[in-house]
């Protein structure tokens, strides 16, 4: 058995194209094999709240210490961890919002990258004080963005900071085997889109055999 965790982060619903690519996938990656399970977790139109005082006191409490309004405080935080966990593949589906990823992404990345639970600290370990703890896994994001040129080496590189921050925080946690498909000139329209789109499309059914 596969299992796939699904983060949806738009908060557009069937106008989202990142939400059709995502569900596209899916469907052709569970019809490539059989076992292959799918956990979806809708971050875009759920209310994902943020880090809080009490949050961050519970964190770093030691986990045995902790008491019932602690444990409270961090069970959804648990739970979204224990889906991460679970799943062998993570797929981010996300538009690029002014450069970085909509708030309900954001708010999902900081309750599931945990001291203690997705990563360590050694504050005496001065040349390698950080150790990951979510490996093994490989993950894909599908992103859209309304202008072009955000890819690597392309004219507008330097103000990415949506995919390349997503890859940055899975590596932090121990996912490095990280995937990108963007479409791009979702302002523009026309032609532009639809081949940036139709390239996306293709990349994501060739990729759904294998991943």
């Amino acid at each position: 058995m596969s299992q796939i965790l699904a983060i949806q982060g738009s908060p557009r619903g069937e106008r989202s194209h990142s939400r059709r690519l995502l569900e596209s996938f899916l469907s052709a990656w569970q019809d490539s094999a059989a076992g292959r399970d799918v956990v979806r977790r809708e971050v875009g139109r759920a209310q994902i709240p943020p880090v809080s005082e009490a949050w961050i006191a519970a964190a770093f409490h030691p986990a045995e210490q902790r008491d019932a309004r602690m444990q409270a405080d961090l069970a959804l935080s648990e739970s979204l961890i224990g889906e991460l966990f679970t799943a062998d593949r993570l797929v981010i589906a996300t538009p690029m919002y002014n450069f970085g990823v909509p708030s309900g992404l954001k708010a999902w990345i900081d309750q599931v990258v945990r001291i203690g639970r997705t990563f360590d600290f050694d504050p005496e370990d001065h040349a390698n004080p950080y150790r990951p703890r979510v490996l093994g896994k490989k993950a894909l994001i599908v992103t859209t963005r309304g202008d072009h040129g955000y890819g690597p080496g392309a004219i507008n590189a330097h103000r990415n900071h949506a995919d390349t921050y997503l890859r940055t925080v899975l590596g932090f946690i121990g996912i490095e085997d990280v995937t990108v498909i963007a479409v791009e000139d979702d302002e523009y329209g026309g032609q532009s889109f639809a081949d940036s789109y139709g390239r996306a499309e293709r990349a994501l059914a060739e990729l759904a055999g294998s991943f």
